[in-house]
């Protein structure tokens, strides 16, 4: 039996290898996560329909004030009350501004249009009592209610992220005092807060923006400890801190790109919370002053008249459903992308 030598290990064999090699590789590493994240996401149509879905809201959002030609605060009361109209259909006889309007000695169905000689205009959604055009403002509100929910949830984003981080991360006495402090907060029901708040502050987008804060970032808060109590305890963050890493590194480098994938899902999903509760608070007339355009004013004037004109709540009423539906489609998407 022969013996075989034994093997000294020497200095050469343990040289790290270069930054830019180190770099390379991690980028790649990265990328490659990345890629294949996406290509789940794009892989679902259902996913891809709400991407479409939003798209096409956040431009309308933008450029739908200014298509149809008639300003979304035009007053014009001889005007009032028309119905929809659009050009191309109305010669068919479809949606050609004709109403038929259930009165207490029975139906009549009349045409403002032609009683007030106005064939050659269109109102495509109709007017409201004010004879304000009801596409104008429908756009228009979905665009504040989007800044408003937008606000609030990249607020919500910033101090939720922050405080979940600092809990699970560090632990311990800290993780127990932050942890009942949002337990009492959080034991407060929303609405009763809001509520509250709403009726000391003055009506407006800011004061809507502050009470959707208030408890907006708690749920942002426990996802992200819960993400940083799973991320924090494996091998790479280990070896980060093996390695030397202070806190700032291991959060920021290692822990934050890690959770972000359920942060953006939550975000998804906060959006079309934010705007629903806005939309909750202008219809019991405690959110944006009277005379203001939101997707919940909106939703208010046309239950107002719904019973007369149905037409004047339908607009609002399908734009928040297509923005709740894409909303939670992508939401959806960027969950199972995500596993």
């Amino acid at each position: 039996m022969t013996d075989t030598a034994k093997y000294i290990p020497k200095d050469e064999d343990f040289v790290p290898a270069p930054p830019e090699l180190r770099e390379t590789v991690k980028s790649e590493t990265v990328r490659g996560a990345k890629g294949d994240m996406r290509r789940r996401f794009f892989a679902q149509k259902s996913a891809v329909a709400g991407v479409v879905i939003l798209a096409l809201l956040t431009l309308m959002a933008i450029i739908g004030p200014y298509i149809s030609g008639h300003d979304y605060n035009e007053q014009s009361l001889e005007r009032a009350n028309l119905a929809p109209r659009v050009p191309g259909l109305a010669s068919a006889g479809v949606l050609d501004g004709s109403e038929k309007l259930h009165k207490t000695n029975g139906s009549e169905t009349i045409n403002l249009y032609e009683e007030l000689g106005i064939t050659d205009e269109y109102y495509i959604f109709g007017t409201d009592s004010l004879g304000r055009d009801m596409f104008s403002r429908a756009f228009m509100g979905l665009r504040i209610s989007l800044v408003i929910a937008a606000i609030a949830t990249a607020i919500n984003l910033i101090i939720g992220m922050n405080y979940g981080i600092i809990s699970g991360y560090f632990g311990g006495m800290t993780d127990i005092l932050m942890q009942r402090a949002i337990d009492i907060v959080g034991s407060i029901p929303t609405l009763v807060v809001v509520t509250l708040l709403m009726l000391v502050l003055k009506p407006g987008m800011g004061s809507i923006i502050l009470a959707l804060m208030l408890s907006g970032w708690i749920e942002m808060s426990r996802i992200s400890r819960a993400e940083v109590l799973k991320v924090k305890e494996l091998e790479y963050v280990q070896a980060a801190r093996t390695l030397g890493a202070g806190h700032r590194h291991i959060i920021f480098r290692e822990i934050v790109p890690n959770i972000t994938g359920k942060l953006i899902t939550q975000i998804m999903l906060s959006i079309p919370a934010a705007v629903f509760l806005e939309a909750f608070l202008s219809f019991v007339g405690i959110g944006l002053p009277a005379g203001s355009c939101s997707l919940g004013t909106l939703l208010t004037d046309g239950f107002q008249n719904v019973l007369l004109h149905p037409y004047k709540l339908l607009p609002s009423a399908i734009l928040m459903i297509l923005l709740m539906v894409g909303c939670h489609l992508v939401a959806e998407g960027l969950k199972k992308a995500s596993e």
